[in-house]
């Protein structure tokens, strides 16, 4: 029996030929390898194929979830999922303050998939299979939905958390999952949104109106719900506001009706279970502070902690490739995959002495605790304001130790901030 590799193919936004004819024409192209490489990503604008191909074709992924080596065709069944991108970007949902006649931004709303998410999903580095496992407890979520499996037997309220300190992906991460989902489940559900709401900015300034705005704001995502064929995900961002205005609330430091504004949200994502087309994504910044209630409902709780020295290596392997792959940075070196440093045991020579530089410098940033956000904002200090010319494109080796540098100043400039002022 072979097993489904997942191939996602991007269809131009011009082409009007249906999916089926890209799958042909896609399936043609790959069934010329013996062998393909999971987390490969082909540009048809750098292959010399057919017009075919090239007309109706952006990109075609070979998905990493279940593979982690080179594959054989014949040993796997290829699953393709043909999608286009949207383009139009977030609209935002606003709603009108009967107390003080400002507009509020409800949410943000993308219909997905988004060409502003492509590729995120991708550019996400966990050491555990953070990623696959949320992405197969939603997948199969949604198929316990469509088999119609009692709720009240077996428990699913379809809410995924992720807590951690702040910088480390989880925003990106609830984006890139929903993203995946609207390309996976694009069969059974051809249109996806992601409504992303602040309760951050929900609690702080809705509580005058109580529950009565949240209700309102769960009405409109109930009306998107209505269409059985569309894909809603809701992303609570900052979800530990609900603990901190129950807390303030139950002690008397805030308005009473604050905690009617944190029953009330409560009330709505548990009216969302009944919805076999809904999904809600939380995050929260405070570990121990979200609220127990919300805790209770949620049926995966993953902390997300700031990368290890494998991570941060894999993150700023990526980032060198990238400016690498757009001539920020020149000559024929690249960094090599870790598994081909644990392979050569660490071993230094000419060709791996770059790669071995760039291990210290993540080990460095992982002892240190940094986070995801930092290291990935590093090339482009160590760009601007390490490398030998500013005008001069550095090679692999300069600008690696151009990192080194960026990384000293990132970690002496957060030591200041944080030291007690004299």
């Amino acid at each position: 029996m072979n097993f489904p590799l997942h191939i996602e193919v991007v269809q131009k936004r011009q082409s009007r030929v249906s999916k089926d004819h890209v799958k042909e024409i896609v399936h043609s192209y790959l069934s010329n390898f013996a062998c393909l490489t999971p987390g490969a990503i082909i540009s048809t604008d750098e292959i010399d194929e057919s017009l075919d191909l090239r007309d109706h074709v952006q990109s075609i992924a070979i998905c990493d979830v279940d593979y982690e080596t080179e594959v054989q065709m014949t040993n796997v069944e290829l699953d393709y999922h043909v999608y286009k991108l949207d383009n139009f970007g977030a609209e935002t949902d606003t709603m009108t303050d009967a107390t003080s006649g400002d507009e509020l931004a409800a949410a943000d709303v993308w219909a997905l998939p988004s060409e502003e998410f492509h590729g995120l999903w991708e550019s996400l580095v966990y050491d555990s299979k953070l990623k696959e496992d949320t992405l197969r407890f939603a997948e199969t979520a949604f198929e316990f939905a469509d088999r119609g499996v009692d709720q009240t037997v077996v428990g699913c309220n379809r809410v995924i958390l992720l807590h951690g300190p702040p910088g480390t992906g989880k925003t990106s991460l609830c984006r890139a999952l929903a993203q995946k989902l609207a390309v996976r489940l694009g069969d059974r559900f051809p249109r996806a949104r992601l409504l992303e709401i602040n309760a951050h900015g929900l609690f702080s300034k809705w509580f005058s109106e109580s529950g009565k705005l949240v209700a309102r704001l769960f009405d409109r995502v109930r009306d998107i719900l209505d269409d059985p064929r569309l894909l809603a995900c809701v992303l609570v961002d900052e979800v530990e506001s609900l603990a901190h205005a129950r807390r303030s609330a139950l002690a008397g430091l805030e308005p009473s009706d604050s905690i009617r504004a944190v029953n009330a949200i409560l009330t709505q994502l548990d009216r969302l279970r009944r919805y076999p087309n809904a999904l809600v994504l939380a995050t929260s910044n405070v570990t121990g502070a979200i609220d127990a209630a919300f805790v209770d409902r949620a049926d995966v709780k993953r902390f997300v902690g700031p990368p290890s020295a494998r991570a941060a290596y894999e993150i700023l392997r990526g980032c060198c490739g990238e400016l690498v792959a757009r001539g920020v940075v020149t000559g024929g070196e690249r960094a090599f995959p870790l598994r081909a440093l644990e392979g050569s045991r660490f071993a230094e020579s000419a060709a791996s002495r770059c790669s071995l530089r760039l291990w210290d410098a993540a080990r460095e940033a992982a002892a240190a605790g940094a986070s995801a956000r930092a290291l990935r904002r590093l090339p482009l200090l160590a760009r601007a304001l390490h490398c030998p010319s500013p005008r001069k494109a550095p090679d692999l080796t300069q600008f690696v130790e151009a990192l080194h540098a960026a990384l000293r100043q990132h970690l002496a400039d957060a030591a200041h901030l944080d030291a007690p002022a004299h």
